[in-house]
């Protein structure tokens, strides 16, 4: 029998059960896939975002819901302490632009060995090919749960506690399923309703076709919703078959999409440059068209002022011919450019599914949870850490921290 059987071996359940043998408990974590750390080795574009380095009062500012209940936990094991730790087991980091973390190498598959080898050296045994399909309760207390084997049998396996650490739903394919929602429900805790959070948005914008492959850097950009500004964010954006996507529109979708769920107008507006005032840009365009010859094309001062990409879509939003002759443009037509360069606007009418988001919005409530335990409080003995809890942050390192720090308190099994 087991003191502690862990759900999951993603970021959250490898650091619980790590934490729990270090703290002399026998502990068993359970894999359903071939592999711990799935999707840490695929996250930050293979190169794992691992933490942010600001300081925690701004760190805080990061957490989109529940920051409160979060506290507990980044108060015990905070971003600094998960930087000691990976040093500490051998990964050497640097802090980047942002304060975000990355490993020195480069390769997110360090961080995810690291954190098996920190479990393998505190004796934590690993099943792998191993699906739980039930968590056993008796009288309001945990004794177990039943799972299938690698061969396809169902075995059962007893333990006075049980952590779920089985991720959202976000990446299906690294093996977050939505099993630990599953678990939670069964045993009454209640779910709120998961969506996708981090993910690319859907634009019906006709130039849309144009734009697959363009990277727009310092760029500024505001969400609007029913004509309001609810967000507004700094840094780069792309555009690809998923969608819009890159920093400041993964900062802004969590809002597009509840918004979209609401079934409210959503749309983004890109000035593509922030640093100049219209006045200053109408100059700068004026210097550009008087070292131009008269028989330049339109598409020519284009591309002065913009990446090729965006050439035939201004050129459409504009309705001016790339073609035309550079001695043609009129001062209106000269105006309409500003005004697109400050702000071009692209409806949102949908955004990408689960598969493509980063992270899971919603999940177990966390007012059914013991924030300084991370102990249910509807059945004992039953614990929960990382993106199965409704916990959500933006993008920069910020997610993994909650894993870590919910992990680490749920490894600690405190009563």
């Amino acid at each position: 029998m087991y003191d502690v059987i862990v759900i999951g071996a993603g970021a959250a359940g490898l650091m619980a059960a790590a934490t729990a043998a270090r703290n002399g408990k026998k502990v068993l974590l359970m894999e359903k896939m071939e592999k711990a750390g799935r999707k840490i080795r695929i996250s930050g574009k293979g190169r794992c975002n691992v933490t942010n380095a600001r300081p925690p009062e701004e760190f805080k500012e990061s957490i989109r819901t529940n920051a409160e209940f979060f506290e507990v936990a980044f108060a015990e094991f905070n971003n600094k302490a998960t930087i000691r730790l990976f040093e500490r087991l051998g990964v050497k980091l640097d802090i980047e632009r942002g304060q975000r973390v990355f490993p020195h190498s480069g390769k997110a598959w360090d961080i995810a060995n690291a954190l098996v080898d920190y479990c393998l050296d505190n004796e934590v045994e690993i099943a792998y090919n191993t699906r739980v399909n039930r968590i056993l309760t008796l009288d309001g207390k945990i004794y177990g749960v039943t799972y299938i084997n690698k061969r396809g049998f169902e075995r059962k396996e007893e333990a006075e506690n049980v952590i779920i650490a089985t991720g959202g739903v976000s990446y299906p394919g690294t093996g977050s399923t939505g099993d630990g929602y599953i678990f939670a429900d069964q045993v009454g805790h209640t779910i709120e309703e998961v969506r996708p959070s981090l993910t690319p948005l859907r634009t019906s914008h006709p130039q849309r076709k144009y734009l697959d492959g363009l990277l727009l850097k310092n760029i500024q950009a505001q969400l609007i919703v029913e004509d309001e500004v609810v967000k507004e964010e700094f840094g780069e954006i792309s555009f690809s078959d998923r969608g819009i996507e890159g920093a400041v529109a993964l900062r802004v979708s969590r809002d597009a999409v509840d918004a979209l769920i609401d079934e409210k107008r959503v749309k983004l507006v890109i000035d593509m440059k922030p640093a100049l005032t219209e006045e200053m840009l109408q100059e700068r365009i004026h210097r550009e068209i008087e070292e131009m010859q008269p028989d330049e094309f339109f598409s020519e001062l284009l591309r002065k002022l913009v990446p090729k990409h965006l050439v035939m879509p201004i050129a459409h939003e504009m309705d001016v011919h790339s073609k035309n002759y550079i001695r043609k443009i009129t001062d209106a037509e000269i105006n309409r450019l500003i005004k697109i360069l400050k702000g071009f606007v692209f409806p949102i009418t949908d955004y990408a599914p689960f598969e493509f988001a980063v992270v899971t919005a919603g999940g177990v409530r966390c007012d059914e949870v013991n924030k300084y335990t991370m102990e249910s409080l509807k059945v004992k003995g039953l614990y929960f850490a990382g993106e199965v809890l409704d916990i959500d942050a933006n993008t920069g390192g910020y997610n993994l921290q909650i894993a870590f720090s919910t992990g680490r308190l749920a490894g600690q099994l405190k009563k």
